[in-house]
């Protein structure tokens, strides 16, 4: 089932969340493990990342340095379809810019089709660690709305091969990345948004946010989005914080803020386990306040940890 439907189709606010294939040389059994502590609770969906391949330098037994690529977590394809197969919920997995040419892309989108797969989040991904700035790949899209764009050519059987003949369409639910505190790489907040509803009218049905800890942000971000003529639903994305080091390392990473309120509590822990109960707390008051407002869906980025989802989750059911 397509989430867009799934959305429709609901008189109440539904809930997903994010899970990362597993590391390689690991088995999917830590995903079906978060999957069943949380089956019970009916997420309606399920996210799956993607991860491009990454530069590594290793130091050679006669001292050279040598740059291998890696892809620390691939499976994404296979792993989609074994949790869609195993549990009967909708995958939605990510589709990336960074590290994959259009013709990858459509192969990907080609065995997702095959295995039932109606869902994908389209995303321009992270450019490698060495670059200062995002590059596409020779052959690859630079941004999400050239790869929304090739979804839904697919969707209308245009594959990049003109010369097929009699090409079956492959219909997919496209979601994709919002920003209520902006992309860190855009110059303001209205450019920004200008990208994003190049996005929605290139074909997208829907959009998750970025993880925010104000929801007052996550509200004026949909009345900007309404404004400029966004109309299709905001989902938001909220994280729980579970360690002190999160406290500094989110708002680098990500690029967002930290309520004051919020970290005057942290800053009283003295343990991560300390922090991961503040951290629950304010995500469940976040929760509470968002389904209050009857939002669509609640996204929820779980990072592995299934405990505090379920709080989190309960607390609003």
């Amino acid at each position: 089932m397509k989430v867009i439907d799934i959305i429709n189709q609901s008189d109440k606010t539904v809930f997903s969340f994010e899970l990362l294939p597993p590391l390689k040389g690991n088995d999917a059994g830590s995903i079906y493990r978060t999957i069943d502590s949380l089956i019970d609770l009916d997420p309606k969906y399920i996210n799956i990342t993607t991860h491009r391949d990454e530069m590594i330098y290793r130091e050679m037994p006669d001292g050279s340095i040598k740059k291998q690529v890696v892809r620390k977590r691939p499976g994404t394809v296979a792993i989609a379809s074994a949790i869609q197969h195993k549990y009967g919920i909708p995958v939605v997995p990510h589709i990336l810019c960074g590290g994959f040419t259009k013709s990858e892309t459509e192969h990907v989108l080609i065995d997702l089709n095959f295995m039932g797969i109606e869902n994908v989040l389209a995303l321009r991904g992270d450019g490698l660690k060495t670059d200062t700035v995002f590059r596409p790949d020779q052959n690859g899209h630079g941004n999400a709305d050239e790869l929304v764009k090739q979804i839904v050519d697919l969707g209308q059987g245009k594959y990049l091969d003109p010369d097929l003949k009699n090409t079956t369409p492959l219909d997919f639910c496209i979601g994709v990345a919002g920003y209520p505190e902006k992309h860190f790489e855009a110059p303001n907040f209205e450019t920004d948004l200008a990208y994003l509803k190049q996005k929605v009218d290139a074909g997208a049905e829907y959009i998750v946010t970025q993880m925010f800890f104000d929801n007052q942000k996550y509200f004026a971000f949909v009345d900007h989005c309404r404004e400029v003529g966004i109309n299709v639903p905001i989902i938001p994305g909220i994280k729980a914080i579970s360690t002190l080091t999160q406290m500094t390392v989110l708002p680098k990473i990500f690029s967002i803020d930290l309520p004051q309120d919020l970290v005057t509590e942290l800053r009283k822990c003295r343990s991560n386990a300390d922090a991961k109960v503040v951290g629950t707390e304010w995500a469940i008051q976040q929760a509470r306040e968002l389904v209050a407002h009857n939002v669509p869906s609640l996204h929820l980025y779980t990072m592995g940890m299934s405990d505090n989802t379920r709080k989190i989750v309960e607390s609003v059911l």
